[in-house]
């Protein structure tokens, strides 16, 4: 069975930066067809997709109020994902998911069917 486990998470001010991880066993995030996300969900909130990533790394997908700020990446193993956070702002602050899924479409959120217990980022005003 697929787990992924994130780490990471933690409590922040203003402008700081957090790395989040993202452990996979029994997959490996570059494998043929998977695509690699990281969401998120505030309080009161629905679950966005922040960004997401194709299984060779070519294509990538940053919502908006995050660009220039995030970065996703994976180790050379392909099995342990991140995402760097910097400049981080107090609308960061979510419980932040690492998700795959067998999609070409890296977009859209629902293709995502792996999921991870999830890791919760606070940034502080």
């Amino acid at each position: 069975q697929v787990q992924l486990v994130e780490s990471g998470g933690g409590l922040v001010h203003t402008g700081g930066s957090l790395r989040l991880s993202c452990a996979a066993s029994r997959l490996t995030f570059s494998r043929y067809g998977y695509a690699l996300g990281w969401f998120r969900q505030a309080p009161g909130k629905e679950r966005e997709l922040v960004v997401s990533t194709s299984w060779n790394g070519a294509r990538s997908y940053y919502v908006d109020s995050v660009k220039g700020r995030f970065t996703i990446s994976r180790d050379n193993a392909g099995d342990t994902a991140y995402l760097q956070m910097n400049n981080l702002k107090p609308e960061d602050t979510a419980v932040y998911y690492c998700a795959a899924g067998a999609t070409w479409d890296i977009g859209n959120a629902r293709d995502y069917d792996l999921w991870g217990q999830g890791t919760q980022v606070t940034v502080s005003s």
